[in-house]
């Protein structure tokens, strides 16, 4: 249910802003344009959400790769995170070449809603990204995060090297010991990274543009809220 709703509100918001599009070149700029019933953005500023972002220079920063849940809200959970520079919203863990949001959110692919984190490991250790994965979902609920449920949804913390799947596998067996979750079993998969693609631009940074958006205010934002709740000691600085 959840799918369709998130699928039919950023549909509707491609299809506004190719509209506005059309209403720029023809018509000549207006000055503001009914996005929602509470908020009103010009239509540079609505137009300006279908570009991609400005390419920067990610050369320096290291990459981690996670799943757990709703891409839009481990985007915006990583983003508020120090040290981490970019993130973007994509899928993984699957099989399928190029697979598109039609396809992982409905649920007819192999492959995950993951995010990929870019990182200086100067301010933040890839041990630190993975508390960071495990405090901001529920890592005991099978294919399920929340409202969001199907394999699209499942939990997975992605390894590069031999150094990174023992950081994952160590801290899941401590979590085990001290029975953070009373005992419930850890379904979180521990998966070899091999490749990674990028959701739709329309996807990126959804939370922050979208905020009146149903989904993001009764589901994102209190995730996001929760987690700098528990975790402030990973926060960025303007995130306090």
């Amino acid at each position: 249910m959840y799918y369709k709703l998130r699928k039919r509100i950023a549909m509707k918001i491609v299809k506004i802003s190719t509209l506005l599009l059309t209403i720029l070149f023809t018509s000549g700029c207006r000055s503001s344009v009914k996005r929602d019933n509470t908020n009103k953005q010009s239509v540079a500023q609505a137009t300006t959400e279908m570009h991609k972002k400005i390419p920067q220079d990610l050369s320096t920063y290291e990459t981690a790769y996670f799943a757990s849940g709703c891409f839009w809200c481990v985007e915006a959970i990583f983003e508020s995170v120090k040290g981490v520079k970019e993130v973007v919203s994509g899928y993984a863990g699957g099989t399928e070449k190029n697979p598109t949001y039609e396809q992982v959110g409905g649920g007819h692919s192999s492959h995950a809603e993951a995010v990929e984190v870019y990182y200086d490991p100067k301010v933040i250790s890839f041990t630190e990204l993975v508390q960071v994965f495990f405090g901001s979902h529920d890592p005991t609920t099978l294919n399920q995060q929340g409202p969001d449920k199907g394999s699209q949804y499942r939990s997975i913390a992605f390894y590069k090297n031999e150094g990174e799947k023992k950081i994952i596998n160590t801290y899941i067996a401590a979590l085990k010991d001290q029975k953070v979750y009373k005992g419930e079993p850890i379904t979180t998969e521990v998966t070899e990274f091999t490749k990674f693609y990028d959701a739709e631009d329309y996807h990126q940074d959804y939370e922050q543009k979208h905020p009146n958006n149903p989904y993001v205010k009764n589901v994102s934002i209190l995730r996001l809220n929760r987690f700098k709740k528990n975790h402030g000691e990973f926060l960025k600085k303007s995130n306090h």
